[in-house]
């Protein structure tokens, strides 16, 4: 009977030892999740700043002011497909200058602020965007005859019409370039010993940074 017990004892653990040596047959491990980053969209609202250069094609009796200008810039765009549409207004001060003499004698041309509220429609490719522009633009002016004691300050509006590139460097921060042909109506000065004409027909060559929300 021992005999019989201590073999069935002895079979018993090869069987376990022969169990431990088999292959296993787990499951791999679960792959770690993916997130695809969100595709980037030019929807949306957007603040910004920007900067450049304005100077006139024409000035009438006045020559034409140039300068540099700085701003703000706020706006929407929509985005169907590659095609983006929205509008744009900005707001810049203007240090374009001009002194001179003409028949009348010394005078003095000069721009201290420019708005604009545009239309935009462009082609987005991937992150970058082409786009034309165009709506109004308004420029402060402020006009001076000093040999007559002559100084007038007046708002002229116009046209801004134009094209641009900006670029997104993150779904957030964008950078454009652009240029706007801005032609703004003449104003004639008149008196009982003078008549002096100003018109302004501006370029516009700018950059800019915007933020979108």
């Amino acid at each position: 009977m021992k005999k019989v017990l201590l073999a069935a004892l002895m079979a018993g653990v090869a069987s376990s030892a022969m169990a431990a040596d088999l292959p296993t047959h787990k499951a791999p491990p679960a792959p770690a999740p993916y997130y695809a980053p969100p595709i980037f969209s030019w929807t949306g609202f957007y603040v910004g700043v920007n900067g450049g250069w304005g100077g006139g094609s024409s000035g009438g009796d006045f020559g034409s002011p140039s300068g540099g200008l700085v701003g703000g810039t706020v706006g929407y765009n929509y985005q169907i497909g590659q095609f983006v549409a929205g509008l744009e207004g900005d707001w810049d001060w203007a240090d374009l200058n001009k002194n001179g003499a003409n028949v009348l004698g010394p005078y003095g041309n000069k721009i201290d602020d420019m708005v604009t509220a545009r239309a935009r429609a462009g082609v987005a490719l991937g992150r970058a965007l082409l786009y034309v522009t165009g709506g109004y633009a308004g420029v402060d002016v402020k006009t001076s005859l000093p040999y007559y004691s002559y100084s007038s300050t007046d708002w002229r509006s116009g046209a801004a019409i134009g094209a641009g590139l900006e670029y997104a460097f993150t779904n957030n921060i964008s950078a454009k370039a652009e240029y706007l042909y801005v032609p703004l109506g003449s104003q004639t000065f008149t008196d009982s010993t003078y008549s002096a004409k100003s018109d302004l027909n501006l370029s516009i060559v700018r950059a800019g940074l915007n933020y979108k929300f």
